[in-house]
């Protein structure tokens, strides 16, 4: 038996940001996947997924107890498939910030949700809300507190614009060219991260002035810049506010950046071969860089592994 697949995601722009209400926007990316899975002969990975399965069974039918009017499951079912030996199957690398929890949730729901919300229907704003809602409260259950960004993306298999916390929308983003010279590309820090302690650890800084009035005046006011620029296609002006961007995470998210990546960071900013920002919480995992010429940015960066993601 194999479910169908459900794909990782890169949030472009909103890290952290999207806490506190800045815009937001998640793309979904094909290159990782995952689908709910029974084998015959399971192998130890197969195992311990089922083990976290059934962990998290426990816990979705505690939120239904708790509000039986968020969303219902098909818990028969479910019990029996997990009991049955399901895992999930994927490829989808945890601890990089590229939806591994989300690809799941979204397995969960597609196949177990009674009265789901489909794909196939009309997507109002409410419509919208209410999955993130419900994703957010699944997803919880891996990270302490969850946007549900990650599993709506997945689920959807859309872009999805986030204007505030009670406005968000699919979208459509400019065609990718491949002739393009300008790229957004991962980069490997050899090191995965976890989501939990580093939001922890950005709360702490929260409780902080100086820290808060940065986030308004510059982070969240360059992050904003970043997802307009991208989604109208505004290549030159969206340079100018990733530079930005990239300069206020390295000053004010340093414990976020792996720290042999400081260098290779502010040696972005000051060759403009390219520009590093955080994919996810940071921490490890996935470095998300963007350049407006890929070759350059290839020469600069030969000794790390790069993968790019989108061209244009």
């Amino acid at each position: 038996m194999k479910g169908p697949l459900f794909y990782s995601k890169i949030l472009l722009f909103g890290e952290y940001g999207i806490i506190k209400d800045s815009k937001g926007l998640s793309i979904p990316y094909n290159f990782f996947k995952g689908a709910l899975k029974t084998d015959e002969n399971p192998s130890k990975t197969a195992i311990e997924s089922n083990g976290h399965l059934r962990k998290f069974v426990t816990y979705l039918e505690k939120i239904h107890d708790e509000n039986p009017k968020l969303v219902a499951f098909d818990f028969e079912t479910l019990r029996d498939d997990v009991e049955g030996g399901m895992y999930f199957d994927s490829s989808i690398p945890q601890g990089y910030g590229v939806g591994s929890s989300g690809a799941l949730v979204a397995a969960i729901y597609d196949k177990y949700a009674e009265d789901k919300i489909t794909i196939l229907e009309n997507l109002t704003r409410e419509k919208l809300l209410k999955l993130k809602l419900i994703f957010g409260k699944m997803e919880s259950f891996f990270h302490g507190k969850s946007s549900g960004l990650d599993p709506l993306n997945s689920y959807l298999s859309l872009p999805i614009l986030i204007n505030s916390k009670n406005n968000i929308e699919s979208t459509s983003i400019p065609s990718q060219n491949s002739e393009g010279k300008g790229a957004v590309f991962l980069l490997d820090s050899g090191s995965t991260g976890e989501t939990a302690p580093m939001v922890q650890l950005f709360m702490e800084k929260m409780k902080h002035e100086g820290f808060r009035n940065m986030l308004k005046n510059q982070f969240i006011k360059h992050t904003d810049a970043c997802v307009e620029d991208f989604v109208n296609g505004n290549v030159k002006s969206l340079f100018g506010n990733l530079k930005q961007l990239s300069h206020v995470v390295l000053d004010n998210f340093k414990p976020m950046i792996p720290v042999k990546f400081h260098q290779l960071w502010k040696h972005g900013i000051e060759s403009n071969d390219y520009y590093l920002k955080l994919c996810g919480s940071g921490g490890g995992g996935y470095i998300l860089g963007f350049t407006e010429d890929i070759d350059k940015a290839k020469k600069a960066l030969k000794d790390y592994n790069l993968e790019v993601v989108y061209n244009f």
